[in-house]
């Protein structure tokens, strides 16, 4: 189970780095981080779950990223703003999430909405 995005005053823990695969191993569909070449299952596991936590924690911060975006072009104070309709379409989300999507956006930037995901409360 993924462990909670800390709040504001709480450190981020940093995840087991993302290492990128040289792309003659990322050619091979049976390589992937080099788990395939661990024997020993407690190391497997051990560094399975270090990938996992490190891929959750990017998607996390991928997310707040995607949501200040959103926000930012949804600003009305932008000439070139755009809808959460054209904000949907761009992101492949649906009107609705855009919606989320933005608010979440505008909580992060005021520094208010740290540690939750779109459409969550404190």
């Amino acid at each position: 189970m993924a462990e909670p995005t800390p709040r504001r005053n709480e450190p981020r823990l940093r995840p087991a780095p993302l290492l990128f695969e040289p792309a003659e191993a990322a050619s091979d569909p049976e390589h992937f981080f080099d788990l395939e070449s661990i024997d020993d299952p407690r190391a497997l596991l051990a560094r399975a779950t270090e990938l996992t936590l490190a891929f959750r924690a990017a998607a996390d911060r991928a997310v707040e990223f995607q949501a200040m975006a959103a926000a930012q072009l949804a600003d009305p104070r932008r000439f070139d703003r755009l809808t959460t309709a054209d904000i949907a379409e761009r992101a492949e989300w649906t009107e609705d999430y855009a919606k989320k999507m933005v608010e979440f956006g505008r909580d992060l930037m005021r520094g208010g909405a740290e540690g939750r995901g779109p459409g969550e409360t404190a």
